[in-house]
């Protein structure tokens, strides 16, 4: 076979015109993908910087200030209470209270953990809905439970007492009543700033004193 001489431009009716076209020299740019996507700096990612970000203890809700303005309003039952720092779902302290009391139960030789955590839910779950009832701008769960724990501050030092001495004589039964009123009354008196309840103290502290009622008895006997 003799290929020399032969003119391929004869067969050009047999290949599309675009085929036949002059090759475009190569410039180094085919294999080069355009950048649409701009990388931000971690700093700008993250923020202006991490001295700006919160603490983590304030980012899991616990706050040590607010704890300790809050036991101090337990502790002082004739101070004003700020109902905007008892309006908070803190359970922080309220569970450090609880185990507390616990403690100092079982140093009596009283295993009452179950019992605590179980009329501890009970009641909060009570004064949940009448809480809801009486007021009109209504409260939270995690408000009435933080409130109610709390305030079980001065059950501690009942179940102290009881370590040592008996409470089942006079002292010991005017010690409890006080405690319970002690208790009561400042569960109200938060309950009352922190929805707006003027006038209505007696009526929320009287189920405050039966719930605290049932954990004096779970102290004397």
């Amino acid at each position: 076979r003799q290929f020399e001489g032969y003119d391929y431009s004869q067969q050009s009716g047999f290949f599309p015109p675009e085929m036949m076209q002059q090759q475009q020299p190569y410039m180094g740019q085919i294999y080069q993908p355009t950048q649409t996507y701009t990388p931000t700096s971690a700093q700008s990612f993250y923020g202006s910087s991490f001295e700006d970000e919160p603490p983590l203890l304030e980012e899991l809700g616990i706050n040590f200030d607010h704890i300790w303005q809050k036991t101090l309003t337990v502790l002082h039952p004739l101070k004003v209470a700020d109902g905007s720092i008892m309006n908070e779902t803190d359970l922080a302290g309220p569970m450090v209270f609880c185990l507390a009391f616990g403690a100092t139960l079982l140093l009596a030789g009283k295993i009452q953990f179950g019992y605590v955590y179980g009329i501890s839910a009970i009641g909060c779950v009570g004064m949940f809905c009448l809480l809801n009832l009486m007021s009109m701008t209504g409260v939270s769960f995690g408000c009435v439970a933080s409130v109610l724990g709390y305030c079980l501050l001065p059950m501690i030092l009942l179940s102290t007492f009881a370590i040592v001495f008996s409470l089942q004589g006079m002292m010991g039964i005017i010690l409890t009543a006080g405690i319970i009123g002690w208790c009561s009354f400042s569960a109200s008196k938060i309950f009352i700033s922190a929805l707006a309840m003027e006038g209505q103290q007696l009526l929320v502290a009287y189920p405050c004193a039966l719930l605290y009622g049932v954990f004096a008895l779970i102290s004397v006997f």
